[in-house]
């Protein structure tokens, strides 16, 4: 590396083996290749957890069900509970990627980083500030939630399955947090243009 050289040019997208393309079982190679037809691009997440098939295809599994709902939360709601809750963990992956697709979902370019460095002051709705106090409850001090926790989320008209769909994407993401910064997993290139 020269001094002209950005040194994210350089570091590998995880401290792991990334397995070829190729020499992925068929199932994982058609659903990356699906992805990298719809964004042009192939994320990083997807490559870094094909190390492990069987936990790659768990992890999507999971990941699908919480965040392709059509009812209830919005997408873009869930996206911001990735979002926030990723920034407390200090993840730079999932803040870099979901921050993006959360700037598409909102149709917003500010909301993202608004989320990730304070939700509280962001231009939100109060409804969408409770669902955050929860989500980061769950995330940072699950071991605290109360019965008070709830009532504060049923006065926002939220319903039982939200409610544990925002703890369920709160605490998934902190998996996904701590896998993200186990690994090192770089974000790519692309996420920090979307959406903008």
């Amino acid at each position: 590396m020269n001094k002209h050289t950005p040194a994210a040019k350089t570091l590998p997208i995880s401290r792991f083996p990334v397995p070829e393309l190729k020499d992925m079982p068929p199932d994982i190679r058609e659903r990356i290749e699906a992805v990298q037809e719809k964004a042009g691009f192939i994320p990083n997440v997807f490559l870094v957890l094909a190390h492990r098939p069987e936990e790659f295809r768990a992890f999507m599994a999971y990941h699908d069900t919480l965040m392709d709902k059509a009812e209830g939360l919005t997408k873009a709601e869930r996206e911001m509970i990735v979002v926030a809750t990723s920034a407390a963990n200090q993840c730079q992956y999932c803040v870099i990627a979901h921050g993006a697709i959360l700037r598409i979902r909102a149709k917003n370019p500010l909301v993202a980083d608004q989320v990730a460095i304070n939700y509280r002051k962001a231009d939100i709705t109060p409804r969408q500030r409770a669902m955050l106090d929860f989500a980061m409850k769950v995330a940072l001090e699950a071991e605290t939630v109360g019965e008070e926790d709830f009532k504060i989320l049923r006065k926002q008209d939220f319903g039982e399955e939200d409610i544990w769909d925002i703890g369920a994407i709160a605490a998934f993401f902190a998996l996904s947090n701590r896998m993200a910064n186990l690994t090192a997993m770089r974000p790519n290139d692309e996420f920090y243009k979307m959406g903008r």
